[in-house]
Formats: C-alpha cells, structure tokens, sequence
C-alpha cells in the first residue's frame, strides 16, 4: 500500500476544512507539515488530486473519486476501532469453558445464570471431560485443571485449593461399622477410579510396620478398590447411595458433609493434602476481555 492513514486523513480533513491552515489548526500540525503530506500523497499516487489557488482549493477529478474511497476506508477504521473498545468494555463472543463433570456440576453451573445477568453479550458453551484436554484441538478458551499442572505453554491462574476427605454415607456406617484405623478400611467396601492410578492413592497416614505407636507413614495410601468409576461424581453418587467409602475432593461434598448426607471418617489419620485448582488458556487478545471477565467473576464467586 503506497498511502499511509495519516495521509488520508489530512487529504480529507484539507478538504473538509477548506484550506490548509484551518485544517493544519485542526489537526494540531504545522501548515507546512500539512502541505508537506499533502504533496507527498500526490507524488505516491501519481496524480493531482487538488488545484491549489490563491483563494480556494479545488478538488480535481482525481481527488472526488479518491476522496469517496478515502472517507470509507476512515470510516471503516474508525468503526473497526469502535468496535474493539466496545468489545474490552462490554465482552461478547463464544467463550468454551471446559471441567471435570464435578468441577462444572459444583463449582461452574450454579453460578451462570448471575454470570450471564453479569455479561449478556458473551455465550458460554460448557464442556466436561474427566480428562486433560488439549485446548487448541478441542477449541477450549478455558480450562480448569485439578491438581499440579503439567503444561507449562499455557497461562494459568490459581482459583483455590480443595482438600481430599474420605466419606460414607450414614446408612453404610449404620451396616457395616465406621473403620477408626487404615488397617479397618480392609474390612470396607472401597469406590475408587479407573483412571490415573494416582487417583486411588489416599491422603491417610499409614502406620509403619515394626515402629512404635502414634509413628507413620506420611505416604498416601493406595487402595484396592471393589468398584471404579471414571468421574468423581459417579463416585459421589455411589458413595451417597451407600455402596461404600471414598476419597472425594472437598469442593464436590462440601455440602453433603453440611446436611450430613455424607460423613468424614478416619479424620486422626487424615493427611492436609489440597488439590491446586487452576484456569488456564492460551493467550490471546481477541479472547482477552471475555477470559478476564470470566476467571475474575469464578476468583469472586467459588471459595475453595
């Protein structure tokens, strides 16, 4: 492209203005400055565009043609510029959001209706996976990872931490007994889940072989379980339903625990391990507003 916009804009602003000088004041340039870009254009586009007099300017036929396309590509500049202000002080657009099925069930769905009261112009699509996605395969803008993260290409912000707690439902501890040691939980009925294996390592303080009493292992305990599921909220549901006992992230059973639908046991031997939770997504700055707007309103609304 041979003119650049400011070019344009004093060709305009010239002829809007009706003399260099006046549009020089308006401009806030020098005359000469204005004279100076006024000439240069010409000489780039290779024709007069206007016909300088002593007491007015006149546009050649040249310049009422260029003068049309001049004005559209300023217009055209100035609505594109509008159009992103807009967009930073009102976000709008898609914005994909992916979780764990717990995560987006406990911690994401019951607060979008005050998300959407909030940001009417963004449309939210939910997604759930038990499993780490890829965002740019999948087309996630943002996704929320459970637990130390490994990718270290993506942005990432911390949201909290959910600590593990081992639970039963009241009507399976009324039947089977409530285990008050790890060496008990043989005896139980175990939930764990299919995958990562690491899943069904519990925060419990083992006790050491051959030591003396009150001493342990600090290591999670892995278990054997009778039953596995791929989603914590089958888990959750199997627990509350009494088929036995599992180790269930605080954020998906808090209220449960509250209206005693579930019950923490082995509390004395319970490790103070949490899970990180973080949101994280690719940079990107046509994505930028709707991204900000969303982990500060999770930041406010989810206390983990």
């Amino acid at each position: 492209m041979k003119t650049s916009t400011d070019e344009l804009l004093v060709f305009v602003t010239v002829i809007d203005s009706g003399s260099i000088t006046a549009a020089a004041e308006k401009l806030g340039q020098t005359v000469s400055g204005v004279s100076r870009a006024l000439t240069r254009l010409e000489k780039k586009l290779d024709t007069a565009l206007v016909r300088r007099t002593t007491r007015r300017l006149q546009l050649t036929e040249e310049g009422e043609s260029f003068l049309q396309r001049a004005r559209a590509i300023l217009d055209a500049m100035e609505e594109a510029e509008e159009s992103v202000t807009r967009k930073r002080r009102r976000p709008s657009g898609r914005l994909r959001v992916d979780a764990a099925s717990p995560f987006m069930l406990h911690c994401i769905a019951p607060h979008m209706t005050a998300f959407s009261e909030l940001y009417p112009e963004i449309r939210l699509e939910l997604t759930s996976n038990e499993r780490i996605v890829d965002l740019l395969e999948q087309k996630v803008d943002i996704a929320i990872r459970i637990g130390a993260l490994q990718d270290s290409t993506l942005h990432a912000r911390a949201l909290g931490s959910s600590k593990l707690r081992v639970v039963a439902s009241p009507a399976y501890l009324a039947e089977h007994g409530e285990p008050k040691t790890v060496d008990a939980l043989g005896a139980h009925r175990l939930i764990g889940f299919t995958a990562p294996e690491h899943l069904n390592r519990w925060p419990l303080r083992e006790r050491s072989k051959g030591k003396g009493k009150g001493s342990g292992n600090a290591e999670p305990l892995k278990i054997e379980p009778a039953i596995t599921a791929s989603s914590g909220e089958t888990l959750r549901q199997l627990a509350l339903s009494g088929w036995g006992i599992a180790c269930l992230a605080e954020f998906m059973i808090a209220a449960d625990i509250r209206e005693a639908r579930l019950v923490p046991i082995l509390g004395n031997v319970l490790l103070d391990e949490r899970q990180p939770v973080s949101a994280v997504y690719y940079q990107s700055a046509s994505l930028a507003g709707r991204v900000q707007c969303f982990l500060d309103f999770m930041a406010a609304r989810v206390r983990l």
